[in-house]
C-alpha cells in the first residue's frame, strides 16, 4: 500500500512506497459581466466556477444576466493567486482592459479562456 504525501506537508524526502501528489493549480480570472463590469476571482476549477457564476450560484455575480470569461492566469500556490487577485482588484477598468488585450501580463491561459467563452 502506498502512502500519499501532498506537496507542502513534509520537507523530508519520499521513502519507497510513497507517492507525491501535486497540488492543483490556482487560477485568477476576469469575467465581463453585462458587457460593462469586470469581476476578478480565484479558483482551482475554472470550468466549475464559471458554471456557478452563470447559473446565479455566486453571490457577487448573480445580478448579471450575461457573464463571459475574458482573462485567466495560472499559479502554483493559493497565496500567489490571492496576491494577484488583490492587485487586479485595485486596478482601474482601463488597466484591466489593457491586461485582457495582452498589453500587460505574461501568465495568460488563452486556450482555457477560448474554450470556456
Amino acid at each position: 500500500m502506498q502512502a500519499l504525501i501532498f506537496r507542502g506537508e513534509s520537507t523530508k524526502p519520499l521513502r519507497a512506497g510513497q507517492t507525491l501528489i501535486m497540488n492543483k493549480p490556482w487560477f485568477v480570472y476576469l469575467l465581463l459581466c453585462d458587457e460593462k463590469t469586470f469581476y476578478v476571482g480565484i479558483t482551482t476549477d475554472v470550468k466549475n466556477r464559471l458554471y456557478l457564476h452563470k447559473t446565479k450560484q455566486s453571490f457577487f455575480t448573480k445580478k448579471f444576466s450575461q457573464i463571459k470569461i475574458v482573462y485567466c492566469e495560472k499559479y502554483t500556490t493559493e497565496k500567489d493567486a490571492v496576491n494577484r487577485e488583490k492587485q487586479l482588484k485595485g486596478w482601474s477598468r482601463a488597466k484591466k482592459q489593457m491586461l485582457i488585450d495582452g498589453k500587460l501580463g505574461i501568465n495568460t491561459c488563452t486556450e482555457l479562456v477560448e474554450e470556456l467563452s
